[in-house]
């Protein structure tokens, strides 16, 4: 068990800048230009040149590789450069190095990007196809035999178990697929705007694995999303008010494999992010009732709700109750489920938009945010506040 006080890194770095492309279906460009129009988008966007950039982050999944990001640019000499696994696991985490960086000297703006096209291309959600031996895939050869060849079917185990524990039906996890589609309708940026649900339009839709329907799951999106991190004293110099990082996780649990952790002692629970959160309160000094958007990642319905168990905000068994209620705005932008899967990247931004009160979905007042990356594996998270 990870046991440690509070770090020193909240409050030292901020998010400057944030840039996207459009997110479709097919964008009709490679993944590289896509994340060049992203990075160059969060650059204008802090007023800053492509010359300013000394440091570069992204995931190990992403296919444009930093030197060849930051030639397509313009940038000139980097000091530092990083990659973090772990799929969606990796959104917060590279906000997070990018803040390291910057805290200890090492670059003074480190821009984060990911892109891909992930409908038109390689389409994570259709599976395992082709593996090569490594140490890491045997957990998954425990699993391929059964029929468990997708993400939905993975996330389906620790579903059924979820509801079997606490009593529920499937429709637990309508309020979820509900709210991120009503934020999602009245952002034109989402790829499901105007287009808002119901409760019984989820309890309708078809099964994909159950107790998992279609509207439990994210979308398949092509486009690209880049972030500017660089000191808060800089930040606060240009021309957006700064998102100041008060706190910066990552965390991996006990038994941890990658969304096929199904021999822990319960499955009803993300423990990965438990460890995430300690370290967020500890760090940023907040607790639940501190926080005034929540941007929870929602690749799978069910993870929503074991996450605002996991952080605190209601006891074991409550979410499905808690979120129906609204206590908590969640995913104004519309999440990955409507406006855009992005890797989690979307939601930071979104965190970013809420604290400058530009979000299309404005919550009045909100001056701290959460942001949680990809659940089901080894994961990261980021509380965001307004500067002062």
């Amino acid at each position: 068990m990870s046991v440690r006080g509070r770090d020193s890194l909240g409050g030292r770095a901020a998010i400057a800048g944030i840039g996207a492309t459009e997110f479709s279906k097919d964008s009709g460009r490679s993944e590289l230009r896509l994340a060049v129009e992203a990075v160059r988008a969060a650059l204008d966007d802090a007023g800053l040149r492509p010359t300013d950039v000394d440091g570069l982050v992204t995931f190990t999944m992403d296919t444009s590789p930093e030197i060849t990001v930051a030639q397509a640019c313009g940038m000139g000499e980097l000091s530092f450069f990083s990659r973090v696994h772990y799929g969606g696991g990796a959104a917060c985490a590279t906000v997070q190095q990018a803040a390291l960086a910057v805290a200890t000297g090492v670059a003074e703006v480190v821009v984060c990007y990911r892109a891909f096209n992930e409908r038109s291309g390689r389409r994570f959600g259709s599976g395992v196809r082709h593996r090569e031996p490594t140490a890491e895939g045997a957990a998954l050869g425990w699993s391929l035999p059964y029929g468990l060849l997708t993400p939905a079917s993975w996330v389906a185990m620790a579903a059924q178990r979820y509801l079997y524990a606490y009593g529920l039906t499937p429709e637990a996890f309508g309020p979820v697929a509900v709210t991120a589609r009503r934020y999602a309708a009245a952002n034109p940026a989402a790829y499901f705007h105007g287009r808002p649900i119901t409760l019984a339009d989820h309890a309708a839709s078809r099964w994909i694995a159950e107790p998992l329907r279609l509207l439990d799951c994210c979308q398949e999106t092509d486009g690209g999303q880049a972030l500017v991190v660089t000191s808060v004293e800089r930040a606060r110099d240009l021309p957006r008010p700064p998102a100041v990082i008060a706190a910066a996780a990552q965390g991996a649990g006990r038994a941890q494999e990658q969304m096929t952790s199904f021999y822990r002692d319960d499955l009803t629970g993300l423990p990965e992010m438990g460890v995430v959160a300690r370290q967020l309160w500890r760090t940023s000094g907040l607790a639940p009732a501190d926080i005034d958007v929540g941007i929870l990642y929602d690749h799978f319905t069910p993870f929503v709700l074991m996450q605002l168990e996991e952080f605190g905000f209601c006891p074991p068994g409550e979410a499905a109750a808690y979120a129906a209620e609204d206590h908590l705005p969640l995913n104004t932008h519309g999440g990955q489920l409507g406006e855009a899967y992005l890797h989690g990247m979307n939601g930071i931004a979104e965190a970013v938009r809420q604290l400058r009160g530009t979000s299309v979905n404005q919550i009045p007042g909100a001056a701290r945010t959460l942001v949680t990356a990809g659940t089901g594996v080894p994961t990261s998270g980021l509380v965001l506040v307004a500067d002062g």
